[in-house]
C-alpha cells in the first residue's frame, strides 16, 4: 500500500473518531456542559498528551533544546489561540444555534487552515493543476458545509428550536468567525512546528510519532483557556456541585472516552499529514473537516436528532454530505497530482 493511500485511511479513521467524540455527552445528562467539558479537558489536554509524547518521543528534553524556544512557542501560541476559540464557540452556539455555528466554524477552519499554508509555504503550487484542484476542493468543502448549515436551520425550525431572544445574528456570525479562525490554529501549529518534529526525527523518534513532540506544547497551552472558561461557567452557573451527584462517577469514564476519541483523532491526523507528503497539512486539513461533518451528520440521523423534522431538512442535509464527499474525491485526486 502506498504511503498516500495509508495516509487517506488514517485520515478517514481520524475524521470518524473526531466526528464521534461528543456522543458520550448524551449520557452525562445530570452534568452541565461545563462539568463534562472540564473533565474532558483534564484527560484530552492534560493527561493524554504528556503520556503519549513521553512514550513515543525519545530524548524529549534534547528535542526541545535542539528545536529552540521560538519553534516551541509557535505551536504553544497556536494552542492557546485555539483554546480561546472554544470560548467563542460557546458564544456562537448561544447566538445562532448549534447547526449554523458548527457549520460556519468548521467551514472557516477548513478554508483558512488549508489555504494559508498553501499560499505561504508552497506558492509555486497554487496555479498548477494540483493546486487548482485544492482550491476547488476547499470551495466544495465550504459549499457542502453551507448546505449542511441550511439543513440544520431547517431542522431547528421544524423542532421549534433556534436562537430566539439571543444576541444578534451578526454578532453571532462574528463569534463564529473568531472560533473558526482559532480552530485553524491547530493546523498552523502542526505546520509551523515542523522544526520540532524534525528535531524529534534526528534524535530517534519514528517518523509517525515525531508530530507528537509538536502536539504536547500545543495541547497543554490549549488546555489553559478551556480550564479557565469551564471554571468560570461552574462559578457563574453554580454547577460545580453536580460533580457530587450520586450515580455520576462513571461520567468521568465517559469524559475519558471522549478525550480518547478526540485526542486519538488528532494524533491520527498528524500521522496522515506525514504520509501525504510535503503538502500533507494543506490536503489533509479540509479532508479532516469534511469527514468530521459527514460523521457527525450520520450520527445525528442514527441517534434520532432528525426525527419529526420532515423529509426536506434530511434531503438538504444529505445533499450537503454529497457535496462534501465530492470535495473529498477532488482533494484526493489533487494529492496524487502534487
Amino acid at each position: 500500500m502506498s504511503p498516500a493511500a495509508l495516509g487517506l485511511i488514517m485520515l478517514l479513521l481520524a475524521g470518524a473518531m473526531n466526528g464521534s467524540f461528543t456522543l458520550p455527552m448524551k449520557f452525562t445528562r445530570q452534568w452541565a456542559w461545563e462539568n463534562t467539558w472540564l473533565a474532558w479537558t483534564v484527560f484530552a489536554l492534560g493527561i493524554f498528551p504528556p503520556l503519549l509524547t513521553l512514550s513515543t518521543v525519545p530524548k524529549l528534553g534534547q528535542v526541545y533544546a535542539q528545536a529552540g524556544v521560538a519553534a516551541i512557542l509557535i505551536p504553544a501560541a497556536c494552542g492557546a489561540g485555539w483554546g480561546v476559540s472554544q470560548v467563542f464557540f460557546g458564544l456562537a452556539v448561544e447566538a445562532v444555534g448549534i447547526a449554523l455555528a458548527f457549520s460556519v466554524i468548521l467551514g472557516t477552519a477548513a478554508a483558512v487552515g488549508s489555504l494559508i499554508p498553501l499560499v505561504h509555504l508552497h506558492p509555486d503550487k497554487i496555479f498548477t493543476n494540483g493546486g487548482l484542484l485544492v482550491l476547488l476542493g476547499v470551495t466544495l468543502v465550504l459549499a457542502g458545509v453551507g448546505v449542511c448549515a441550511i439543513a440544520g436551520r431547517k431542522r431547528e425550525a421544524a423542532l421549534g428550536q433556534g436562537p430566539a431572544g439571543k444576541p444578534s445574528v451578526w454578532k453571532g456570525m462574528l463569534f463564529c468567525l473568531c472560533s473558526g479562525l482559532g480552530s485553524a490554529l491547530v493546523n498552523f501549529g502542526l505546520t509551523y512546528g515542523k522544526p520540532v518534529s524534525d528535531a524529534a526525527l534526528k534524535l530517534g523518534a519514528a517518523p509517525l510519532w515525531a508530530p507528537n513532540a509538536v502536539w504536547l506544547p500545543l495541547m497543554c497551552a490549549g488546555g489553559a483557556p478551556n480550564l479557565v472558561y469551564c471554571l468560570y461557567l461552574l462559578q457563574k452557573n453554580k454547577t460545580s456541585a453536580r460533580f457530587g451527584i450520586s450515580g455520576t462517577r462513571f461520567y468521568w469514564l465517559l469524559a475519558a472516552l471522549m478525550a480518547f476519541f478526540w485526542f486519538g483523532s488528532t494524533v491520527m491526523y498528524g500521522i496522515s499529514t506525514v504520509k501525504l507528503g510535503e503538502l500533507g497539512t494543506v490536503l489533509a486539513w479540509p479532508l479532516f473537516m469534511s469527514l468530521i461533518v459527514i460523521t457527525a451528520s450520520i450520527w445525528g440521523v442514527i441517534t434520532g436528532e432528525w426525527r419529526n423534522t420532515g423529509a426536506q431538512p434530511l434531503r438538504v442535509m444529505f445533499a450537503g454530505v454529497g457535496v462534501l464527499i465530492l470535495a473529498i474525491c477532488v482533494l484526493s485526486v489533487a494529492g496524487r497530482m502534487l
